[in-house]
């Protein structure tokens, strides 16, 4: 039964702990593992008390555990487990889909849900998949210990210097785009021995995964658990890379694992700033919901891009935010306006606000208008590729996204001047760029 290519890499073995009250459940389960090479099972007990007391002594690499036990049940089981044996990646069973048992299980530590009876092949895939996921983290965790608290804190602070610039981008309107513009300005951040990371806190619905064609072994929800004990190298593990060298953190897998993250509304805040300084720009993703999480962010960052679009519903809710800030005491340069999908048609042009207008509104001045062009955009998703990577980028909007990271570049590095594809002719008497008038 065994199947080439399904196996753990280099003849690894996955250890395996099954805690279940049911004997017979836990002995067909066994024989079932008996059939893959790289599984052995090193442990069989039948209370959660027990399943503590043995993920402790063996240290096993997974652990199936049953919900619903006598003495002490998987929930507080797979607390205590999480605690005392991290380096371990419980994999919670039950005969009820319930979603609350599994936003409890995703609380608790559990890396994975599963439904009795489950089948052979689903059984083998998610022993696998989870163990694959957990090992960058588990070895992480073997080398804190290892170390020691004076070297584990040194790691935590850090070995690098840089500004750490956290740009949050924001926006209280869904569909402004915020997603094409932070993959853009990450991207456009980009220069030669300058580091930027990009993170989708998106909690629910993130899409930066989807613009970049990336899928992540390990999101968001890995490192909110660990907050206090956070070290570069922990973080280095979870991040990925994109093939244009961009660094990626991505928010959670599904929608229901938001919640673990939003348990500590502060943590993803609370994580950049204690991983800034290895980085020169951290560029963030948002939703449009103006939560607690989202709150912390714009708290911690240097810099909010707010953009609005040029329609009545998308003014009104930006005056809201901005007065908002105002309330918190943000200095009027901590957030810099942008207008996004602008029609350069001339039909839709009738049915759109102009910037004057937005800005006469607002108070506020909109530094760089982008316009409307979904093909472009799209055609950029499809390949999985930030829009301003294409060559030609005198066109419209890669221009613009390009004039935006060149902007925030300018303000936070304190370059001296912009793009020189940028000439006076494009800049107001205030100096701002007038895109596309």
């Amino acid at each position: 039964m065994n199947r080439p290519g399904a196996q753990a890499q280099d003849g690894e073995i996955i250890t395996i702990l099954l805690v279940d009250d049911i004997p017979e459940t836990r002995e067909n389960i066994k024989k079932l593992l008996a059939f893959e090479a790289d599984f052995k099972v090193v442990g069989s007990v039948g209370t959660g008390r027990e399943g503590v007391d043995m993920a402790k002594q063996e240290k096993p690499n997974i652990i199936i555990m049953d919900i619903n036990m006598p003495d002490m049940d998987g929930i507080q089981a797979t607390t205590l487990i999480t605690e005392a044996v991290p380096t371990a990646a419980v994999i919670m069973m039950s005969v009820q889909n319930d979603p609350d048992y599994l936003r409890r299980a995703m609380l608790a530590g559990a890396r994975n849900f599963l439904t009795k009876p489950v089948l052979p092949d689903e059984l083998y895939s998610t022993i696998r998949t989870v163990h694959t996921r957990n090992k960058p983290l588990a070895a992480q965790y073997r080398q804190i210990q290892e170390a020691g608290p004076m070297e584990t804190r040194a790691k935590a602070e850090g070995t690098e210097n840089r500004p750490g610039h956290i740009i949050v981008v924001y926006s209280p309107q869904g569909g402004a785009g915020c997603t094409t513009v932070a993959t853009n300005l990450a991207s456009g951040l980009m220069k030669e021995g300058i580091r930027v990371l990009l993170v989708d806190s998106d909690l629910q619905f993130g899409d930066v995964g989807l613009y970049l064609n990336i899928q992540a072994q390990s999101t968001l929800v890995d490192l909110v658990g660990n907050v206090e004990d956070l070290d570069t190298e922990l973080f280095d593990n979870i991040v990925i890379t994109h093939d244009s060298g961009l660094k990626v953190l991505l928010g959670p897998a599904r929608p229901e694992y938001a919640e673990v993250v939003q348990q500590n509304p502060s943590s993803v805040a609370q994580i950049l700033e204690k991983i800034s300084g290895n980085y020169d720009f951290i560029v963030v993703d948002t939703s449009h919901t103006l939560d607690e999480t989202t709150l912390a962010l714009m708290d911690v960052a240097t810099k909010i891009l707010l953009i609005t679009t040029p329609t009545l519903a998308a003014a009104k809710n930006t005056r809201f935010v901005m007065e908002l800030f105002d309330k918190l005491n943000y200095p009027p340069d901590k957030s810099v306006l942008i207008m996004n999908r602008v029609p350069h048609d001339r039909n839709q042009k009738r049915f759109a606000i102009s910037s004057e207008q937005i800005e006469k509104f607002l108070k506020r001045p909109v530094e760089i208008e982008i316009p409307l062009d979904d093909v472009t955009i799209l055609s950029a998703v499809h390949k999985g590729v930030p829009v301003i990577a294409q060559r030609d980028r005198s066109k419209s909007p890669i221009k613009e996204l390009v004039a935006l990271a060149d902007l925030f570049y300018t303000k936070l590095a304190g370059e001296e001047e912009y793009d020189d594809e940028f000439n006076d002719d494009q800049r107001n008497k205030t100096g701002r760029l007038r895109l596309n008038r």
